[in-house]
């Protein structure tokens, strides 16, 4: 059963026991408030020893009592701590066993989880009791809880391993969040303070135990003012840039992971993606870095893609043909065809599929997650390598876009037929890498890059055209000759004419699109 989705918006603010709610409908924008009404609530926490989905802001209850009973998941998706509201997505499942966390929720945490296996770490009792606030038309604006906590931490045996606080929770419910500064104004006298913790978990688990700092650490890490972006400008490094770029790829595959496990649309294309995009700045930056340590993080990313891509080609290859054959005139012939070519794609498909999701199970696909993160947190750079992020960025674009023309005139050489085929292959990789190594460039070069960017993405995608063509081509070439049924014989041909005329028209649109950016890919590119 899959998960209900919702995006949680808040703000939480430390109070003394002695506060006294002020009188909400005073805020402009707020008619009335409905009527207080309390519930008993009680979550238990679920984390690892380690506290790994605390450090990263996630966090994993099971809650009885109130209106919302059941598995609760919460993974940021906004700022952090004293940044303002607090933005959530909010995952909801069915309450089920006590122990055992349901799937539907499970399958969000295996990236970040690794293998480990999540345990009750924290309770917490709250008295809760929510104050509705409404608009001159009714509207239900927010929520105003004020919780009246009791926290125990689970597993241990250390002492101050029970607290006791207060505080008030303001939720956006259909409101704007425009409406936090006035309600925080008169929240403020009535003697609230921004909460020093994002959340009840970090604040149970304490900062003064090694779990509360790994947690704390985490919250104080999730937000804006320190990603690695803010590194990056035209005078950052050279190192400060890759960072930058490969930070935004690793977020994709961590995000990416349970999309692929529920195979939602597009979900192995982009993960792929990341993973292509990761291996070609790397080789493009290669010198900034110890050998070693680039090397096996590339074998590594080669090693998953190889497992997306298998998926994902036979994907692609499967609604490509689907779509050719819906065009045809319906028969017997279609028909067989449809089925036989649906049976042979949907089977690769499944196959590859299968061996993907036994990868991300296993231990070497965990360890890579480490890897790319321990990359990104502590880069292997050379001692010696000090180089400006702009010098270097231009010579990888200048290198890779040479690497292109030497492929390029290749292919204009090559015999037409296998090689030609073969050789356009190689072009679009080239122009791929191009791509990836210009979209770095944006952060030191900015428009310019893009430029290159996009023209290379124009080649690439033209020259993806091409090959899946010749992809299609040779698999219907395969089952054309092991059923030769009367019936769909000239089916088959048909198709293979249609793989014959996308092949042209690709080689067309690739010559023009290499003319229009000719000048833009010479030497010195940026």
């Amino acid at each position: 059963m899959e998960a209900s989705r919702g995006l949680e918006i808040e703000k939480k603010y430390d109070v003394d026991a002695g506060a006294v709610v002020p009188p909400l409908e005073q805020v402009v924008g707020v008619a009335r408030t409905g009527n207080p009404h309390t519930d008993l609530l009680e979550a238990v926490y679920f984390d690892t020893p380690g506290q790994v989905l605390a450090s990263r802001r996630i966090t994993l209850r099971r809650r009885t009592g109130g209106k919302d009973a059941g598995w609760h998941l919460k993974m940021p998706a906004g700022a952090a701590a004293g940044e303002g509201p607090q933005q959530r997505t909010e995952l909801h499942a069915p309450l089920g066993r006590p122990d055992a966390v349901p799937d539907s929720l499970l399958i969000h945490l295996h990236a970040y989880l690794r293998g480990a296996v999540p345990a009750p770490v924290v309770r917490l009792d709250t008295r809760r009791t929510t104050y509705p606030l409404y608009g001159e038309d009714g509207t239900h604006l927010a929520d105003l809880a004020d919780d009246h906590v009791s926290a125990e931490r689970l597993g241990e045996d250390g002492t101050d391993a029970r607290q006791e606080w207060r505080e008030w929770e303001l939720e956006l419910v259909h409101g704007d969040p425009g409406l936090f500064g006035p309600v925080e104004e008169l929240l403020a006298a009535a003697g609230a303070r921004p909460a020093g913790h994002a959340s009840k978990l970090v604040r149970a688990l304490g900062a003064g135990t090694k779990a509360g700092k790994r947690a704390a650490a985490g919250e104080a890490d999730a937000g804006p003012e320190s990603t690695p972006a803010l590194l990056a400008g035209k005078r950052a490094p050279a190192a400060a840039v890759v960072t930058v770029y490969l930070a935004g790829q690793i977020d994709q595959i961590l995000a990416g992971d349970a999309a692929v496990r529920a195979e939602e649309p597009e979900a192995i294309h982009n993960m792929r993606s990341a993973t292509r995009r990761i291996r070609s700045v790397l080789a493009a930056y290669a010198k900034l870095y110890r050998a070693s340590p680039v090397r096996k993080l590339r074998s590594e990313l080669k090693w998953l893609g190889g497992l997306l891509g298998q998926p994902r080609d036979a994907e692609v290859l499967q609604a490509q043909l689907r779509d050719q054959l819906g065009g045809l005139p319906a028969g017997d012939g279609v028909a067989g065809a449809t089925a036989t070519v649906e049976q042979r794609t949907g089977g690769n498909y499944d196959a590859a599929y299968r061996l993907l999701l036994e990868a991300l199970g296993s231990g070497r696909y965990f360890r890579l997650l480490d890897k790319l993160e321990d990359f990104r947190d502590n880069p292997p750079v050379r001692a010696d390598a000090v180089a400006p992020g702009r010098r270097a960025a231009s010579k990888a674009v200048d290198k890779a876009a040479r690497r292109l023309q030497r492929s390029r005139k290749a292919a204009r050489r090559a015999r037409r037929g296998r090689d030609q085929e073969l050789a356009l292959h190689r072009v679009r990789k080239d122009a791929k890498r191009l791509r990836h190594v210009a979209e770095s460039a944006v952060l030191v070069h900015g428009k310019r890059a893009g430029k290159v960017a996009k023209a290379a993405r124009r080649q690439q995608k033209i020259l993806g055209q091409f090959q899946d063509a010749v992809v299609a081509r040779d698999l219907l070439a395969a089952i054309a000759e092991e059923h030769s049924e009367p019936a769909t014989a000239d089916i088959y041909t048909e198709l293979l004419n249609q793989q014959e005329e996308r092949m042209a028209a690709a080689k067309a649109g690739y010559r023009k699109a290499w003319k229009k950016s000719r000048d833009l890919l010479r030497r010195n590119v940026i």
